[in-house]
């Protein structure tokens, strides 16, 4: 395929898509939805697609019970940026899973402590064990800001921040 250069602006009037052919079967995957509304997920476990969610503000609500959001396959490219949308502090946790402990995060978030000064750690950086946590959970949010995005064909990276008087926590499956 050619390369196109543009030396204006490109304008759509619905939105731009990112997508990825498979050089041996040239299969088309999207991977990334820029222009697009926010996305508001369910309150309830959420199987997160890249055709739908991808590249788009996903809106997590303050939930009725903890919540799954479920991520797809790995495709290099992909990213997903969840933000908390409530009002006030929740009182459940939602989680983003990989699937499978193959699929692992890299990185980490920093937890902001919402009970400043009860003698806690007040910012303290969260890890994953970067080699089988595929499970992320953050526990009672107030606030949080975190972008997962695919490394390659196997693992995401991981980075944000998350108010609460709970650190998150990485676990395997």
């Amino acid at each position: 395929m050619a390369t196109s250069t543009f030396s204006g602006p490109v304008r759509s009037e619905n939105t731009f898509k990112t997508v990825s052919k498979d050089a041996t079967t040239g299969t088309i995957t999207e991977l990334t939805t820029l222009g697009d509304a926010p996305v508001t997920l369910a309150d309830g476990d959420v199987t997160i697609t890249n055709a739908t969610h991808s590249g788009r503000l996903l809106a997590v609500p303050d939930g009725g019970q903890d919540n799954t959001y479920t991520l797809p396959s790995p495709v290099a490219g992909a990213v997903f940026r969840f933000i908390y949308s409530g009002g006030a502090a929740d009182a459940t946790d939602f989680i983003i899973d990989t699937g499978s402990d193959t699929n692992y995060f890299i990185g980490g978030v920093t937890h902001l402590d919402s009970d400043a000064g009860s003698g806690g750690d007040e910012v303290v950086p969260v890890y994953s064990d970067g080699n089988s946590n595929s499970k992320f959970q953050a526990n009672v949010p107030g606030g949080c800001d975190v972008m997962v995005f695919a490394k390659d064909s196997t693992n995401w990276y991981i980075s944000g921040w998350v108010t609460s008087a709970t650190a998150p926590t990485f676990a395997d499956q």
